[in-house]
């Protein structure tokens, strides 16, 4: 019996590179803080689609963490309709 893999996240299991991990990995940490700047807010999903320009089922995918559904542009895009700054940060691997 063979041991069975490891890894060092959920996004490197299901990666096929390290560099689909890294880019699932950023649009979940995005997705999340979106999703509590949302929350913070109290807006309905309709409130928040509106002020995103997006549709209340996207704001729902997004509270959902349906990271497959969103590209890192589509995320800064709503980040940025909230009033944020998105900043991105490059550590050593």
């Amino acid at each position: 019996m063979s041991k069975p893999e490891s890894y060092a996240s959920v996004w490197d299991a299901i990666a096929d590179t390290p560099e689909q991990a890294a880019n699932l990995r950023a649009r979940a940490e995005l997705m999340q803080k979106i999703g509590a700047r949302l929350k913070k807010q109290d807006w309905t999903q309709a409130e928040a689609a509106s002020r995103c320009g997006v549709t209340q089922p996207r704001i729902n995918d997004l509270l959902r963490g349906r990271v497959s559904r969103f590209s890192l542009d589509a995320l800064v895009n709503i980040a940025t309709a909230l009033g944020c700054r998105v900043r991105v940060d490059l550590d050593a691997a």
